[in-house]
């Protein structure tokens, strides 16, 4: 497949050029874009063949539904039904912004978009090249993360073009994403808002504007859903191909434990990567990529660090462990799940 590609300045935006991509979208194709949180590959939400193409091109197996990204709120009453109240508080207080509410769809959203549920995920993003080019197309725009299903997604424009381009019609490059990470994920379905997939906007966050939120009990341990109701909920996710392990333990055993394992791995032929806070990368003996020095940093960096250590061919990658509040539950989620769920206690 020959791959349109182009790259937009997100302070200047090309209307012509992003015209082209966004008729491409419209007459049922794929188009890869950015948000602030990752890249996006789009398609039609509510085409089925237009959506299958987004299966075929992620390799993503199609019991694994799709966020629905719009250009306005009003869009959501075209698609879901039973909106309460909490939902339009989150909607009015969060979007446009890096946030999904998951709600019962309407028969408007095709099976194969929700991924056979009855519910259907659904998202406003704030970044104006995603918001410009859903409103060029006028359909509502199905975007999973734009990578090889099971990969770390992409936060980085050549991210995107190294692993997708021959399997869309369109890549529009906008520079790197904000955040880092892929959105908040909330289930608004149930009695008790539930958050299926943890991001940068908290459950802190979420608690101040309507009340109690639970967290999805899955999240904690390594559990691959049947049926999974948000993207991401299949534990073998965000995987590079080194061996990822998180170090769990207080900070100077993690740092011996992690070295005594350099040495092992280095005696067995084996080259080792470590992920750690900026002021501890000097305190390992081996190829060491910073995460920086806050949670935000870590997050924008997480995935971007992964795809590193596979450039440059790291067969074991250890990680040091971040708190699992607030912002810190987010990065746990990913790590852990990239990692397949192995900890090694210090």
């Amino acid at each position: 497949m020959k791959t349109m590609i182009s790259n937009i300045d997100v302070n200047n935006i090309d209307l012509k050029e992003l015209k082209k991509h966004s008729k491409l979208l419209s007459e049922g194709k794929t188009v890869i874009f950015p948000t602030e949180t990752v890249y996006g590959l789009g398609a039609n939400a509510l085409d089925e063949n237009a959506v299958k193409k987004i299966y075929e091109a992620k390799g993503r197996p199609s019991d694994n539904p799709l966020i629905v990204h719009i250009y306005s709120k009003e869009e959501v009453y075209d698609l879901a039904k039973d909106i309460n109240e909490k939902a339009e508080i989150i909607m009015e207080r969060f979007w446009p912004g890096p946030i999904t509410i998951i709600l019962n769809k309407k028969e408007i959203v095709p099976k194969t978009t929700s991924g056979g549920l009855d519910t259907v995920a659904i998202r406003m993003p704030s970044h104006k090249i995603a918001r410009e080019i859903i409103k060029q197309s006028g359909v509502p725009i199905a975007a999973p993360s734009a990578n090889i299903s099971g990969r770390p997604s992409p936060t980085k424009a050549n991210h995107v073009q190294e692993q997708m381009d021959g399997r869309v019609s369109g890549i529009v490059l906008g520079g790197d994403s904000n955040f880092g990470i892929e959105s908040t994920v909330i289930d608004l379905t149930g009695d008790i808002p539930m958050i299926l997939r943890p991001g940068s906007i908290t459950k802190e966050n979420l608690e101040c504007v309507i009340g109690k939120v639970d967290i999805d009990p899955s999240l904690a341990k390594k559990e691959d859903n049947k049926k999974a109701k948000a993207p991401g909920m299949k534990y073998t996710h965000y995987s590079p191909d080194a061996d990822v392990y998180i170090v769990s333990g207080r900070q100077e055993n993690v740092i011996i434990k992690i070295n005594n394992l350099i040495e092992e791995n280095t005696k067995n032929g084996l080259t080792t990567g470590v992920m750690c806070l900026d002021k501890n990368k000097h305190k390992y003996n081996c190829e060491v990529l910073s995460l920086g020095n806050t949670l935000e940093e870590v997050a924008s960096k997480l995935f971007d660090t992964l795809i590193q250590m596979d450039k440059q061919n790291i067969d074991v990658v250890y990680s040091e462990e971040f708190e699992s509040t607030g912002l810190g539950q987010a990065i746990m989620n990913r790590l852990l799940k990239s990692a397949g769920y192995k900890v090694i206690k210090a």
